[in-house]
């Protein structure tokens, strides 16, 4: 299927519609990591208010989240490289990993929960060169931003965040082109997981992708 842009915005506009969906974004990639959070918590802790009766580590990881996404859209005009990718990936893992596992590139081997799927472990010239790849290819912004979701989330570049990290690059592709927001809602969580898990195993990026098309972007319809 043909993944053109469904939304043709301005850079202006499309940093409202993230601005105005963040908290629900953040919800979302918490979620998406099985934080247990309610979304009027994750919105007290993304505007500064203690909370009580929550893990504080989870409320570390929302905390993360909104580090990092506040660094993106204040430099969203920026290159997409990896070393963008590992800025954000330290504020991400911030607390979760050794000072020594942030902004560097997993060198050790990693399991996916649920998955038979072992991925190799990422060279930095190699990394960088696809990610160079996938930005230069000739297909739509949406596409590319699609494309480098699931190359980041196979690959596990980074000992842990990937998918938070992952989503975070691909949502900076989309503003900087104005073509959206990516929001993986809870209600499709256990879809999403069970084409991830099939795309981990056969590297097949057909239904997955398509499914994050349809469901998953998001703009502003005037």
């Amino acid at each position: 299927m043909p993944y053109t842009d469904k939304y043709n915005l301005t850079q202006e506009e499309n940093l409202f519609l993230a601005k105005k969906t963040l908290v629900e974004n953040i919800y979302s990639q918490a979620k998406m990591e099985n934080i247990n959070i309610t979304f009027p918590d994750t919105k007290t802790i993304i505007d500064g208010m203690s909370i009580s009766g929550l893990k504080a580590d989870d409320v570390q990881k929302v905390l993360n989240l909104r580090n990092a996404w506040q660094y993106t859209l204040a430099n969203i005009n920026e290159p997409l490289t990896l070393d963008y990718a590992k800025q954000v990936h330290a504020m991400v893992a911030y607390g979760e990993l050794p000072p020594t596992m942030l902004n560097t590139l997993r060198n050790g081997d990693v399991g996916i929960g649920g998955s038979f799927y072992q991925p190799i472990i990422p060279n930095e010239k190699e990394s960088s060169q696809q990610i160079k790849n996938i930005l230069q290819s000739d297909v739509s912004m949406t596409e590319k931003a699609l494309d480098y979701f699931l190359f980041a989330c196979r690959s596990q570049l980074f000992w842990d965040g990937n998918k938070r990290t992952a989503s975070i690059c691909a949502n900076k592709i989309l503003i900087g082109g104005g073509v959206g927001v990516m929001i993986i809602d809870e209600k499709h969580l256990r879809r999403f997981n069970k084409l991830m898990i099939d795309f981990y195993e056969t590297a097949d990026k057909t239904k997955i992708k398509q499914f994050l098309y349809t469901n998953c972007i998001f703009g502003i319809n005037y």
